[in-house]
């Protein structure tokens, strides 16, 4: 039985934008250090769809509009130490506007940078989830599920 007192995972939705062999991500500054990336994406609000709220994060993150495609993959997050959980659901997404625009700012203030990576700068960077490169670049045609991955804090 689930204590009275159990918040519900958090959702989120990420997008997987991949152009001439690269692709984008985000800084995502955790706990301080500005050096982590990730996708573009974030919290779900409620009476939008998921596609809806996908593109709306990725204009706040990134100034681009997009077309969201199919679910790639989920990946949940978790605070071993607290009650924070989310899950991350990644979609194949395609930019609509071609170039990132200098003039861009995150109305949040969260994301400062944007930056495509090809997979061999990948391999000399931090990001998360762990399963990013293969939902970006490994081909699978089924979602891939990759549970509880230790937020970074």
């Amino acid at each position: 039985m689930i204590p009275s007192t159990a918040q519900s995972p958090r959702l989120a939705v990420r997008a997987v934008i991949v152009e001439s062999g690269r692709l984008l991500l985000v800084n995502a500054p955790a706990g301080g250090r500005p050096d982590l990336w990730c996708a573009p994406g974030g919290g779900a609000v409620t009476h939008a769809s998921l596609p809806d709220n996908l593109a709306r994060e990725v204009h706040e993150e990134t100034g681009l509009r997009v077309s969201v495609g199919r679910l790639l993959g989920v990946c949940e997050f978790h605070d071993r130490h607290g009650d924070f959980h989310q899950v991350d659901l990644f979609f194949a997404a395609r930019s609509l506007d071609g170039e990132l625009q200098e003039e861009w700012r995150d109305p949040e203030g969260i994301v400062t940078r944007r930056r495509w990576f090809s997979p061999t700068d990948l391999g000399k960077t931090w990001f998360k989830p762990d399963i990013l490169p293969d939902l970006a670049f490994g081909g699978a045609q089924d979602p891939a599920y990759h549970p509880l991955e230790a937020m970074i804090t």
